[in-house]
């Protein structure tokens, strides 16, 4: 949804301002250096699904009724967009003989992972029998999708594809072992949850809270403006032991980053990247 062709564009923006600051303020979550046109219209998009005339009074609304900001914070939540069965080999192949080379492994998703990434990560660890000296750190901004990816659920409707993805992706047992089907939803085997930890993690106020092999952030830096995308480099950074692994999602490079020259490149087409300095 568009403005309102009779609302104010400088009204909007001091509006938009306000009302950003007053999330912030009163929730802790700091949408300030979001990309600008994304967030103005999830905005438009609330005040018509929450059925008020302006952006203060979405405000209101947001600062008095928590059920009223949890749905506007899902809606902000960037679309988990899963990595195809091609990364999970090249992770397969290529990562995973470098964590072996350690004597303990923590691996962070941060920010927006599918359910699918985070459990097909574990089962890879699993079957590279690496994952009993593994931590696996699942984050986001929103409790909601925090909650959804520990519950492990996804559609019934998905598992042949998810059957297939798992034999290009080099599985070496079945998949079935993995799931448990029931009505119209599937749960991953909560086995594989057993060195999970699941909390919030806001790149815009939160630093770095652990040193990491590899850190998978797909999908969630496209979404920053470049001041905040800057503050998420260094997070990332300084959050990776030396010669820890990077993924990140399509046209989320590091071309512009401070830190470009603190990285090589392990592989161009999945955008892994090595810390080396």
């Amino acid at each position: 949804m568009i403005r309102s062709r009779k609302y104010d564009p400088e009204l909007e923006e001091l509006e938009i301002s306000l009302f950003l600051e007053g999330v912030f303020r009163q929730y802790g979550f700091d949408f300030q250096n979001y990309a600008g046109g994304p967030v103005r219209r999830k905005i438009w998009e609330a005040i018509r699904q929450e059925k008020v005339k302006t952006i203060s009074g979405l405000q209101e609304k947001l600062l008095h009724d928590s059920a009223a900001m949890e749905r506007f914070l899902q809606s902000l939540a960037p679309e988990a967009t899963p990595y195809g069965p091609d990364f999970h080999l090249v992770f397969r192949e290529h990562v995973v003989p470098i964590l072996k080379t350690y004597p303990f492994v923590r691996l962070w998703h941060a920010g927006s992972a599918s359910v699918k990434d985070i459990f097909w990560t574990a089962i890879i660890l699993l079957e590279e029998d690496l994952y009993e000296k593994t931590t696996i750190y699942v984050t986001d901004i929103n409790d909601i999708t925090v909650a959804r990816a520990q519950d492990g659920l996804f559609p019934v409707a998905q598992i042949k594809q998810f059957e297939r993805d798992y034999i290009k992706s080099g599985g070496r047992a079945n998949f079935a072992d993995y799931y448990m089907g029931g009505g119209k939803k599937a749960v991953f085997d909560p086995r594989l949850k057993r060195n999970m930890v699941f909390s919030q993690h806001n790149f815009a106020t939160d630093s770095s809270f652990n040193e990491f092999n590899a850190i998978l952030c797909r999908g969630i830096l496209s979404s920053f403006n470049e001041t905040l995308q800057a503050r998420a480099h260094k997070v990332l950074y300084e959050s990776l032991t030396i010669f820890g692994i990077l993924g990140l999602g399509p046209k989320e490079g590091l071309e512009h980053s401070s830190f470009r020259h603190s990285f090589a490149v392990l592989d161009q087409e999945h955008n892994l990247h090595r810390k080396i300095r």
